[in-house]
């Protein structure tokens, strides 16, 4: 369970050994042993005594901007990497093995595609030829990508990142062709978004980054020193690498949100210079339906948890790679 407070005037705060959410209704007590995240967004308070009882249960906090990307966080000291596991990072991060890492990641973020693609199209499609052929471009970035060999990332990481890119645009392609009319969009969009379909995929991205970025704190690593992405200064590089190997999931949620129109013109506005933001009534029926995805149990690597919990196991058998590493 998560407790979004973007609503301006609501505050959290410790009453009688609980958390109570005051907004201009009233007062909701929030279920400790239930809520999991607690996200703030501009205009919400939250008081330290708050803060703390959340701590104390283990609740995350998470400070985001207004597409739902994490600004800062609140964790407690006990998820602080070790400095056995920061050198260890540091050097996974200049080595083969750590190519090898980063091709696995991008090679898997293309198979993820090639099934939403195959999973969500229908029967018959009139832009089949159009599909089957972009999943041939996607499978030859794949090979690409599994055959670039080097004993450190900076060499070939140009070349990654190309490959990587240029398959996502002709995923976003077919997935365009998917949407219904008046959902569809020319291409991927960030800051800002340029249409419904992106506002929705940036904002669900957002909460993404929050799960990822978490579980790899609690597993001990240090989320700014990356593999593919650590020149971005002052960054969490490493939550940029892991997190494309779960982007679709939420690209699934969004597609079939939008596919089935459950964003309407109340969920979303536009501003004069023509970007698209999601609004409260959007953000709800993005979260719940995320929330709800997430919490489903699925069987990988022959363990079935939720969604959920396969990120945090994911993030704590890397951190068992990087200690086990050695140069």
């Amino acid at each position: 369970m998560e407790l979004i407070l973007n609503t301006y005037g609501t505050s959290l705060i410790k009453e009688n050994g609980q958390l109570v959410v005051i907004h201009k209704d009233g007062k909701q007590i929030m279920p400790l042993d239930k809520l999991k995240t607690i996200l703030v967004s501009k205009g919400a308070k939250l008081s330290s005594d708050a803060a703390l009882l959340a701590i104390e249960n283990e609740i995350e906090i998470l400070f985001v901007d207004g597409i739902g990307k994490p600004q800062g966080r609140l964790w407690s000291i006990k998820y602080g990497s070790v400095s056995t596991i920061r050198r260890k990072q540091l050097d996974f991060t200049f080595s083969k093995a750590a190519v090898e890492w980063i091709k696995e990641i991008l090679m898997q973020k293309i198979d993820n595609q090639i099934a939403l693609l195959f999973s969500v199209s229908p029967i018959d499609w009139e832009f089949d030829k159009k599909m089957q052929k972009a999943i041939g471009r996607l499978n030859d970035y794949k090979t690409k990508i599994k055959a670039r060999q080097s004993e450190i990332i900076s060499d070939i990481a140009p070349s990654l990142r190309g490959w990587e890119g240029t398959a996502s645009r002709n995923y976003f392609e077919i997935i365009a062709l998917l949407m219904p009319k008046g959902y569809r969009f020319e291409g991927r969009s960030q800051h800002p978004a340029t249409d419904v379909f992106n506002c929705v995929l940036n904002y669900g991205y957002g909460i993404l980054y929050g799960k990822v970025e978490g579980a790899l704190i609690k597993a001990g690593l240090d989320p700014y020193v990356g593999v593919m992405h650590r020149e971005d200064y002052n960054r969490p590089v490493l939550v940029f690498d892991v997190i494309e190997k779960f982007r679709l999931w939420i690209d699934y949620v969004v597609v079939k949100l939008l596919m089935q129109s459950a964003i309407n013109e109340d969920c979303f506005s536009i501003k004069k210079d023509g970007s698209y933001w999601l609004e409260a009534l959007g953000k709800r029926i993005l979260i719940q339906s995320v929330n709800d995805y997430f919490d489903e149990i699925i069987s990988l690597n022959g363990l079935n948890r939720s969604r959920a919990v396969h990120i945090n196991l994911y993030a704590q058998s890397f951190a068992q790679k990087i200690l086990k590493f050695k140069n």
